[in-house]
């Protein structure tokens, strides 16, 4: 597939995705206090931290993986922090995962690079993806996510992001990225 090829937008079981409507739909199911604004599309931490202004809370930052057999993991840390890859696959017992292509993104989340977030779980519907949350993060009040869609953030807790996360996939993975050298030193 060349890089002007538009990605189709199905999930895995040929169903489109869910729309930040649904998953606001869902999170009200569950009895879950959220609030969303909208602004201009986010790609990047960088774009994240011009537009929020002071706003406190826990922010992250969200990698889709992959390792060799084709497992497929969303990590969701604190945006400052760099991930030794190799370090987390040992930990998680994958192997070294690598980045995986915007294809299996949407196959798998339903998202676009840029708009990847724990609340996609909803769409692994098959539970095919491990959901690793940093420990760090989850102690963050509130929690700021993308619903699916970057020109959106929704807030909520972190125990509403679990209750979330359990309900509509499976009990998320927490990892101590302060311990075991799974962050690259910026020093």
């Amino acid at each position: 597939m060349s890089d002007s090829t538009p990605i189709e937008k199905r999930l895995l079981n040929g169903k489109p995705p869910s729309t930040p409507e649904q998953v606001f739909a869902a999170l009200d199911e569950l009895g879950i206090t959220h609030r969303t604004i909208t602004h201009a599309p986010m790609r990047t931490v960088a774009d994240s931290m011009a537009l929020r202004d002071g706003v406190p809370g826990g922010y992250s930052k969200n990698l889709f993986l992959r390792n060799r057999k084709g497992k497929m993991i969303v990590v969701t840390l604190l945006e400052h922090r760099t991930v030794n890859l190799k370090a987390l696959g040992q930990q998680l017992a994958l192997g070294k995962p690598s980045f995986a292509s915007e294809q299996r993104l949407m196959h798998y989340l339903g998202v676009i690079p840029g708009a990847v977030t724990p609340l996609a779980v909803i769409n692994d519907t098959a539970k095919e993806v491990t959901a690793v949350l940093d420990k760090a993060l989850v102690e963050k009040h509130p929690l700021h996510f993308h619903p699916c869609d970057n020109s959106m953030t929704t807030t909520l807790s972190a125990s509403d992001l679990m209750k979330y996360m359990r309900a509509y996939h499976q009990e998320p993975v927490i990892v101590d990225f302060d311990a075991d050298e799974l962050t690259v030193s910026s020093d």
